[in-house]
């Protein structure tokens, strides 16, 4: 589904990405771990188009997307959950929500799928008339997962999902989101700290080291990796 052929991903001088390849297949659920630095959000913002690269080819389904623009990269059905949530504050959840819908032109479409995220967060639905900064942390995580999965993505970017969230909440999240991937058969690409919860729920995963991929193989695989336990997992 997405295939990264040696990117260069630049801040300025500054060399983020230096020539990292990966691929992911449809259906997949595949993470990047690493330490805090090494370039796993700008790999996200590379594929969306936020940060794009300087030298290298990424292609989503055999369509190269390196040199286009974001909005149309989201039309062909790739959405990220950006790291801190970033939803709009002032707007109400509906609004919110809404606007993860922007670019679909299929009313019964998106009441469907806007059923299908009050599904899986409830809260959401209690809180629909409420601002979106009035909610709890765990809260506005729920409502970005939801406010891209109204885009109707093929390829969900998620970065960070558990970041200050409490462990009760943050294992609430990641069951929702092999929900996602089984119901929907959505491909998820996360980015993720927390290595240990994100290779349990992974089929595959690299490693990410000062913005060069070090490590990859199965997920079951790297959870026995003594050097990933040693520097990601605290045993």
């Amino acid at each position: 589904m997405l295939r990264i052929n040696h990117i260069h991903t630049f801040y300025g001088n500054i060399e983020a990405l230096k020539g990292i390849s990966l691929d992911i297949a449809e259906g997949e659920i595949i993470t990047l771990i690493g330490a805090n630095g090494a370039g796993k959000s700008t790999t996200l913002m590379s594929i969306c188009g936020v940060v794009p690269p300087r030298r290298g080819e990424i292609y989503f389904r055999g369509t190269p997307i390196h040199d286009m623009a974001t909005d149309k990269i989201v039309a062909l059905g790739i959405c990220q959950v950006p790291e801190g949530r970033r939803i709009f504050p002032i707007l109400s959840v509906m609004e919110n929500l809404e606007m993860g819908s922007y670019l679909r032109r299929d009313p019964q479409g998106i009441k469907s799928d806007l059923d299908y995220v009050f599904d899986l967060f409830p809260i959401l639905a209690q809180r629909r008339h409420q601002a979106g900064g009035t909610l709890s942390g765990g809260e506005q995580q729920m409502l970005a997962i939801s406010r891209a999965l109204m885009a109707r993505p093929k390829l969900l970017l998620l970065d960070e999902p558990s970041l200050g969230l409490a462990p009760l909440i943050i294992q609430q999240i990641f069951e929702i989101i092999v929900k996602i991937n089984r119901e929907n058969r959505t491909t998820i690409f996360l980015v993720e700290q927390n290595a240990n919860l994100a290779l349990k729920i992974a089929h595959r995963g690299y490693v990410m080291e000062n913005g060069i991929i070090t490590l990859s193989d199965t997920a079951a695989n790297l959870l026995g990796n003594e050097a990933v336990k040693k520097a990601y997992l605290g045993i």
